[in-house]
């Protein structure tokens, strides 16, 4: 015999009264008990979020991956794995296949998911519009490096991303080498990370974003971060055409001067 709890996401809380009371419990939902603690850290001046009731990137994907038929996970500017990390943690076990361009970056993340035989790495390559060879700006926080260079608003929001040195990388289109990866029939999750390149990965992706993709996680910057990179708006245009629509947002990159947002993540569903 077993007990199932009818509402996971909906607990409710039994207390006893105290004496010369009513024997009948009081009964407290979980949402007013929440409401109670936070009244009460409020008192003593702490503001408390409780993370299952916060629009973190977490708890975004957790649900995503609950709601969606994702089969398959691309990281298209993994770094040291970071994403791919959160991804597991979030609850999803299926194939995870990270690109990561720079060396010890790659070296590291390779590294990561050693341990996980459905997490592949492929070789060391950025992803864009057509194959060939490029020069990519590496970054002292190795997270902001680009194909592109970095514009002075950029460093001034985040120091610790001025130029360490550069490195010469080859270059993939998606098309050209999801098949490797995925199964054919199979629909999936891509993830971008590209540090204002994103419009040449998704040129590169034509038949993905058609056929192959049902979730796209990108970044979209408000300014110039970098040099000539497309804004947010003309992103969505381009994701538009595959019928895409932005969805959900994940705040990002602030101006530590003026606290005005500059860049961030949105998470697009197909129609």
């Amino acid at each position: 015999m077993y007990y199932r709890q009818k509402n996971l996401f909906a607990p409710r809380f039994q207390l006893s009264r105290g004496a010369g009371d009513s024997n009948t419990p009081m009964i407290i939902s979980k949402s007013r008990l929440l409401t109670t603690m936070k009244a009460a850290f409020r008192a003593i001046g702490l503001d408390v979020g409780f993370a299952n009731t916060t629009m973190s990137e977490e708890n975004t994907l957790r649900r995503l991956f609950r709601g969606q038929r994702v089969q398959f996970v691309l990281d298209v500017g993994a770094n040291t794995g970071q994403f791919g990390s959160l991804v597991r943690k979030c609850g999803f076990l299926g194939p995870i296949v990270s690109f990561e361009p720079l060396a010890a970056a790659h070296g590291k993340l390779v590294a990561r998911a050693a341990h996980d035989p459905q997490w592949t790495i492929a070789d060391r390559a950025a992803v864009g519009a057509a194959p060939g060879t490029g020069v990519i700006n590496v970054a002292f926080n190795s997270t902001s490096s680009s194909l592109l260079g970095m514009n002075i608003r950029h460093l001034r929001a985040a120091p610790n991303s001025r130029l360490l040195h550069t490195e010469e990388v080859s270059v993939i289109p998606l098309d050209d080498c999801i098949d490797r990866y995925v199964a054919a029939d199979s629909s999936g999750f891509l993830k971008v990370d590209a540090q204002g390149y994103e419009l040449e990965v998704f040129r590169g992706a034509d038949k993905c974003l058609s056929r192959r993709i049902d979730v796209i996680q990108t970044e979209l910057s408000l300014v110039e971060l970098y040099e000539h990179q497309p804004l947010m708006l003309e992103i969505c245009e381009a994701l538009k055409q595959y019928n895409f629509h932005l969805r959900h947002i994940i705040p990002g990159l602030k101006d530590p001067i003026d606290h005005s947002l500059l860049q961030f993540d949105g998470i697009f569903l197909k129609n």
